[in-house]
């Protein structure tokens, strides 16, 4: 196949676009509510973090990258709340505040849930590979200016802003070098092996097996009920 029929079949805005979908997915699900991107995106010249809360991670292997979450302090309460009542947490235990511990560390889960949803996606249809480190949220009063340890090329940054149910808005900012995938020959990224899949469906059949086996020792429901909490 010549260079002049190869098709141009993921640029910046389609992974832009692969991590908005990511975060909409995560989201939607954890808090039970509806999460929506802007049709416009903005380029931007600088990244960093923005008061109230920002969360960054950095991913790297067959391209580099930055991700940022900047949320006000109503949107993260919003996110938290809706999170934690959806799991069954009563009202009055929840923080009142978003400089609380707590808040951080429910926010910084759904930033990991929401890149690994993009590495997977990046390494079943790109057929490429990247890892992420662990998610760093920080409570500010003062914005923060952030660059990639690595230097990038071709640096391009993105804003893209996100709205919740009731309307409060965060955004996220990418910072990515520049870089196209381009399509060599057909494939089905269906049959591509997803790694954390593959762990995933061997620990929910070793759990099934461990589950089976504690029923045939003990007909005792409260035993079910307490494996059950400890998510075995």
């Amino acid at each position: 196949m010549s260079s002049d029929n190869k098709t141009v079949v993921y640029g910046t805005e389609d992974l832009l676009e692969s991590l908005c979908n990511s975060v909409t997915k995560v989201l939607n699900a954890a808090t039970q509510s509806q999460v929506n991107y802007a049709g416009m995106v903005q380029r931007i010249t600088k990244i960093g973090l923005k008061p109230d809360i920002g969360c960054f991670v950095l991913f790297d292997g067959g391209f580099t990258g930055l991700v940022v979450l900047n949320f006000a302090a109503g949107t993260a309460m919003e996110i938290y709340e809706r999170y934690m009542l959806n799991m069954g947490m009563p009202k009055s235990e929840l923080a009142g505040s978003h400089t609380s511990d707590e808040v951080s560390n429910i926010l910084g889960e759904l930033m990991n849930q929401i890149v690994g949803d993009f590495t997977g996606k990046v390494r079943r249809e790109l057929q490429t590979n990247i890892t992420q480190n662990q998610p760093k949220m920080l409570v500010l009063n003062k914005q923060i200016v952030l660059s990639v340890d690595t230097p990038l090329d071709r640096p391009e940054m993105r804003r893209v802003s996100f709205y919740t149910e009731t309307g409060n808005v965060f955004y996220l900012e990418l910072a990515i070098d520049r870089t196209e995938f381009i399509r060599l020959h057909d494939f089905d990224s269906s049959e591509i092996i997803d790694p954390d899949a593959l762990l995933e469906q061997q620990r929910a059949v070793h759990l099934a097996g461990t589950q089976s086996a504690a029923s045939a020792a003990s007909g005792d429901s409260d035993a079910d009920e307490l494996l059950k909490s400890l998510g075995m």
